[in-house]
């Protein structure tokens, strides 16, 4: 068996190019000190040898580790939500586009009966300035790892709205829940439903009542009523599934929207175990698009996560650039995708 090819080193390449390592080095961090002719001799030397640059010993000439962190917090179980997962993997995408890549990291270790640590994980990572920045997924009032982060001056952006926080400076791309549930109510009413329930979380959760203030604006515009026609329950399979025998047997709802996927996923059993069928009769509409709703066919709301981690990773190039960012708060509407649950 032959000897695999050391990979090529900045000395390989100045000797290819006929230059010096300076200029070699010009060429990968500073080209516009280089003429056109020699960046482009260089160029071809590094595609040629197929040279990689050393990125730990970029790292301690330019403080720049090219690395983005992300904190993953743990699944939680018997729910359908898969967002994070086709997140991560977006926003991984984007940030390779530009030369970036995800750092994902965990808030350590949490004892039986005990909250995770909010700043876990975060306090390491910036105080040995392995990663440039930061990409935070909970953006609640007060949250304590977006007030540590402004106060140490970290670089970093958010997917989700500093809800009710004027005060904010730093820049975040969120999904407009709020019109994603209106156009599933607007879409079930289309259909000739008027009893439309609402299955929402339990109160604390911003992000659920503004999908909930979807539901009721909707209804509201119809000349509707909502009394009655709404639950607040956890976010799971089977209190979804309670949830929705308790609205059938009190108000009998003849279509349901719901906060996320996994809540209409209970609905669904709950149909099923009556003998009834979702469709245009009995409609039922999720949130996420999860490969839980594409395989079951749940009509769901999706979120554009490919194009929010684009806009976050340019949000983050242009926080980190020399010059003064231009960039501060972007809210993008999701889109219906209307299956069989529905039609």
């Amino acid at each position: 068996m032959e000897n695999p090819r050391p990979p090529a080193t900045l000395a390989d390449v100045a000797e290819r190019a006929g230059v010096s390592r300076q200029t070699v080095s010009n060429a990968i961090n500073n080209p516009d000190l280089l003429r056109p002719d020699t960046l482009a001799r260089v160029q071809q030397a590094i595609d040629g040898l197929g040279y990689t640059p050393n990125q730990a010993a970029r790292h301690l000439r330019t403080r720049s580790s090219r690395l983005v962190g992300l904190r993953l917090t743990p699944a939680q179980e018997f729910t359908a939500n898969m967002a994070m997962d086709r997140f991560v993997r977006a926003l991984v995408e984007a940030a390779r586009e530009v030369g970036y890549h995800v750092l994902l990291f965990s808030g350590g270790p949490v004892e039986e009966g005990e909250l995770p640590d909010p700043l876990g994980g975060y306090d390491d990572l910036f105080r040995s300035t392995a990663v440039d920045a930061f990409v935070v997924t909970d953006t609640y009032l007060g949250n304590p790892v977006a007030v540590e982060l402004t106060r140490r001056r970290a670089p970093f952006v958010a997917f989700g709205r500093p809800w009710d926080d004027p005060v904010a400076s730093h820049p975040w791309v969120d999904v407009d829940g709020a019109a994603g549930v209106a156009a599933a109510t607007e879409h079930v009413r289309d259909l000739g439903h008027e009893r439309i329930a609402w299955l929402g979380w339990e109160p604390g959760s911003r992000i659920g009542e503004d999908r909930r203030a979807g539901w009721h604006r909707a209804m509201v515009a119809a000349g509707l009523s909502t009394a009655g026609l709404e639950a607040a329950v956890a976010d799971t399979v089977d209190a979804g599934r309670q949830a929705a025998a308790r609205l059938l047997d009190t108000t009998a709802p003849t279509g349901f929207v719901c906060a996320s996927d996994t809540l209409a996923v209970g609905v669904l059993h709950t149909l099923r175990e009556r003998g009834l069928h979702a469709g245009p009769g009995l409609p039922v509409v999720g949130f996420d698009d999860s490969q839980v709703a594409q395989v079951m066919g749940l009509t769901s709301v999706r979120q554009p996560l490919e194009e929010v981690a684009v806009e976050l990773i340019g949000a983050l190039a242009d926080l980190l650039a020399p010059t003064e960012p231009t960039t501060h708060g972007i809210l993008l509407a999701p889109t219906l995708a209307i299956r069989q649950t529905s039609v």
